[in-house]
């Protein structure tokens, strides 16, 4: 079992990674880790969830292969639909295996910002 404060160690201990004082961590502006922002109440603000994170994922096939290999560790809700991340139940996970999301979270952060044909352009005279 872990908690939000295995998340920031593990997540600032990665290369270029910044946090925050609501535990969300990036890589540039792409998000890897952030707390879950449950809707408690449909007219009131989202509230920050201390023992569920979302973590990024690199794609939908492996969100697919966690939900489905590990579903009391990892969920989502139709808010993330389509995006490559999942819920972490921070009670189910030890800190090896969350290092190792973390880690895999840092690394499709890296290839989404580092995208052939992104970058620097220059004109041509």
């Amino acid at each position: 079992m872990v908690d939000e404060h295995d998340v920031r160690d593990i997540a600032l201990s990665l290369p270029d990674v910044t946090g925050d004082d609501g535990f969300s961590f990036r890589l540039g502006k792409t998000g890897i880790a952030w707390r879950y922002p449950e809707r408690v109440h449909p007219k009131k603000a989202r509230v920050p969830r201390k023992d569920i994170f979302v973590i990024r994922v690199a794609d939908e096939d492996d969100k697919q292969a966690l939900l489905q290999g590990e579903p009391e560790i990892f969920f989502t809700t139709d808010h993330y639909d389509g995006y490559p991340a999942v819920m972490v139940r921070l009670a189910r996970i030890d800190r090896a295996r969350l290092t190792e999301l973390l880690t895999e979270a840092h690394a499709a952060a890296l290839a989404k910002n580092h995208r052939p044909g992104q970058g620097r352009r220059t004109s041509r005279a």
